[in-house]
């Protein structure tokens, strides 16, 4: 894929995109000074081509889940079996093939810890060709989630406050219990973060009206965010890369908030283990990553050790976390919400 295909008004509509997922049409042409039928042709040629998604996520700490991140070493003619099948699960995300095509990098969001460990204990042990697995508990995340990348720097400053959705109003760190009406809304939005409104009362059993008050609660308390998903090639982005940093415990704060202000940084997480800190970077290619880790990682104090993983292969980005449920009719053509208002193959671990 050429990295041409992407102009400045592509670009532009994908950080509009990240500040608020389900802005409408008709006010995304408003703020990027085109036509609603420029937004909504460029939003389905870019979607249609796997350039950009939008999906929403429930927050990982809100909701109980227990996320980490798995390191699994394979034989070589395996890795792509095992990666393929990890992908097709929906409490595992960000599935990548690193060092040499043997190393797979993976997130998982179990239900619960002991969902996690059968995977761990039972599971991938079990499959045939794997020859390790290693797991680093998600202790504190700096950046990524309902943080936006900030690798796009498009739009002028009146147009981010414009397009910029209030910040939660009553969030919370209390553990959220999702319910059945909950869970249905969220099986939607993980395939279409626009899906509109009659497509979400039609999975609940509800009125258009109350499934858009029960999905802006969602987002309100800080249950749930809307995440984009961007393939970073098309955007000039060539060298994608894993970091696992070892820094110094009393530094970690330290560095971990250095990362967020890194363009080059869409994800930074403390984790368990020696290298106790991870680091998702994209650069335009070899030599800014090489300029990135000599100039800002080395001019960063407290980093003791770094591990460069060059991801080979995005097997999947961001994953399901909610199960496919019975009733939910699946999106439309992409779209968006059509209502006024902000509107993988082989064997199986």
């Amino acid at each position: 894929m050429q990295t041409t295909e992407l102009d400045t008004l592509d670009r532009a509509l994908i950080q509009a995109l990240m500040i608020d997922g389900r802005a409408p049409f008709s006010r995304l042409a408003e703020v990027l000074e085109v036509s609603d039928q420029t937004v909504v042709r460029r939003y389905r040629r870019l979607h249609a081509r796997g350039m950009v998604r939008v999906i929403g996520l429930p927050l990982g700490s809100r909701v109980g889940l227990t996320e980490s991140w798995l390191r699994v070493q394979c034989a070589p003619d395996a890795a792509r079996a095992v990666a393929s099948a990890l992908a097709r699960r929906p409490d595992i995300a960000w599935v990548k093939l690193g060092s040499g095509g043997t190393d797979i990098h993976c997130m998982t969001k179990a239900r619960n810890r002991a969902d996690r460990d059968a995977l761990l204990l039972d599971k991938l042990p079990r499959t045939r060709r794997v020859t390790g697995v290693s797991a680093h508990n998600i202790l504190r995340r700096f950046s990524g989630g309902p943080e936006r990348w900030l690798g796009l720097d498009v739009l002028r400053p009146d147009q981010v406050a414009a397009l910029e959705p209030p910040a939660p109003a009553d969030a919370g760190t209390e553990r959220h219990v999702l319910d059945d009406t909950e869970l249905a809304i969220l099986a939607v939005l993980a395939q279409d973060g626009r899906a509109g409104y009659p497509e979400l009362a039609r999975a609940t059993g509800l009125s258009e009206s109350t499934a858009r008050r029960r999905l802006e609660r969602l987002r309100e308390t800080g249950v749930m965010y809307l995440d984009v998903e961007v393939v970073p090639q098309p955007l000039g982005y060539e060298a994608e890369t894993t970091l696992m940093l070892t820094v110094a415990p009393a530094r970690l704060a330290r560095v971990g908030a250095a990362l967020t202000s890194h363009p080059e940084v869409p994800f930074a997480a403390a984790v368990t283990g020696s290298a106790n800190l991870l680091a998702v970077v994209v650069c335009r290619d070899s030599d800014a990553l090489y300029t990135y880790l000599t100039e800002r990682i080395g001019a960063v104090p407290g980093i003791r050790q770094v591990e460069v993983i060059p991801t080979l292969l995005n097997v999947k980005r961001a994953g399901l976390l909610v199960e496919e449920r019975r009733g939910v009719v699946p999106p439309p053509a992409p779209g968006g919400p059509r209502t006024p208002g902000p509107a993988h193959p082989a064997g199986r671990p």
